[in-house]
């Protein structure tokens, strides 16, 4: 009988947000008239905007002649779509790229997990705590780690917390590793990194030969001028950093799937007899082996969102949400609840109140206010006693969750 990955019996009870899911579902069979709102998983609203449908309809369309179809496109994405983004996404930043270094994917969760594989198990990898699931839970499934302990982390692992008293950045690891996971905007806290916050981070990763996989999906979000939208704003951050980006949030593309992830061509690891070996080459080789590519209409789909027309609806889009935020922020604020993010990204991270653990103020927050969001426990330990709650949804529903939480537990 075939041998199981037994790696995957080490990660504890279910993945977040089914486990969420499976919860709104038992509450929704036993109250089917209660009219619950999801401000928890963070899945856009709001539909593809007339530019990108358009072009995307376009794509469709040329798959239906002779002469315009397209089968096996690259593995690393149309070098005319990675063009687009260096010119529209880089380049205002003062950041060059070759189009060699952009590779087009089906989104950033799935390659934040898949660029383990250009990874010896034997590298020990830095997470903060909280966090994004993914990147703790794919270390697990790979093998890097042993099982959970007591207060949550897994052996093998090394846990970065991120808390109010560090203004939920986290600070340098007291032991030596070899992958630092970063996230800002970030997930879930909504708060950023300044310039000199990432230049730390980038001198640190440069002295202890350790590299950076920083995960962007939420820039397009950033509303203050003087926070960073890519860590290659850093001087000296090609030499040391990985970067992935999603058009998911910014552009709607939950259900469609189009990402990219940035590997310069300067950054090296060393091999196993210690030469200097290129991480872009053995990324690329894990594509063309792996990845057979994003569809042809989504990647014409995605250049629809740098054009003028598409960027200014996307914009629009982007500030809905973004008001929506603030929305929550004030509102939540003005009942006594204490938040933080929410300015440049679309999660407000917020004090449970009353001394609850997140689990308890989720079924709370459920059963009394018909509201969803995610607990903080499933973020990482570091996360009890805090709860996420997303922007992405209607003005009508965000209003009307902002003013059932104030009524419950205003002051």
């Amino acid at each position: 009988m075939a041998r199981i990955n037994d790696n995957y019996l080490k990660l504890q009870a279910g993945y977040l947000f089914p486990e969420i899911s499976r919860r709104i579902s038992e509450f929704t069979q036993a109250n089917p008239k209660a009219s619950v709102i999801r401000l928890g998983i963070g899945d856009v609203t709001k539909p593809l905007v007339p530019a990108v449908l358009k072009a995307f309809h376009e794509g469709v369309d040329e798959m239906a002649e002779a002469a315009t179809f397209h089968g096996y496109g690259p593995e690393q994405g149309y070098d005319w779509l990675s063009q687009i983004i260096i010119d529209k996404a880089y380049k205002p930043l003062g950041v060059d790229l070759k189009t060699s270094e952009v590779f087009i994917s089906d989104g950033s969760k799935c390659d934040s997990a898949n660029i383990l594989d250009i990874f010896d198990l034997s590298n020990k990898v830095a997470i903060g705590d909280p966090v994004y699931p993914v990147y703790n839970d794919t270390n697990v499934m790979v093998g890097r780690s042993g099982q959970m302990n007591d207060k949550g982390h897994y052996a093998g692992l090394v846990y970065m917390p991120c808390t109010e008293e560090n203004g939920f950045n986290p600070v340098f690891p007291t032991e030596k590793v070899d992958l630092i996971y970063l996230c800002f905007p970030n997930n879930p806290t909504g708060t950023v990194a300044t310039k000199d916050q990432l230049k730390a981070w980038v001198d640190y990763a440069i002295k202890t030969d350790a590299v950076i996989l920083f995960d962007a999906a939420y820039e397009a979000f950033i509303t203050e001028a003087d926070i960073p939208h890519s860590i290659y704003e850093i001087e000296g951050a090609k030499q040391c950093a990985i970067e992935f980006r999603s058009f998911s949030k910014t552009a709607g593309f939950t259900g469609v799937r189009c990402g990219l992830t940035v590997v310069p061509e300067e950054l090296l690891g060393t091999t196993a007899d210690g030469k200097k070996y290129s991480f872009n080459k053995l990324w690329n080789r894990r594509q063309c082996t792996k990845f057979n590519g994003v569809a042809y209409p989504v990647q014409k789909a995605a250049a629809a969102v740098y054009s003028d027309e598409g960027w200014a609806q996307v914009k629009e889009i982007i500030d809905y949400y973004m008001e929506n935020a603030q929305v929550i922020r004030e509102g939540l604020s003005a009942a006594g609840i204490e938040c933080f993010g929410g300015v440049n990204a679309p999660y407000i991270w917020l004090k449970t109140p009353e001394g609850m653990t997140s689990w308890d103020f989720f079924d709370k927050l459920l059963n009394e206010c018909f509201v969803v969001g995610t607990p903080g426990s499933g973020f990482g330990p570091s996360g009890e006693g805090y709860f996420r709650l997303s922007a992405f949804g209607e003005r009508e529903n965000v209003e009307t969750a902002v003013q059932r939480i104030k009524e419950k537990w205003g002051k």
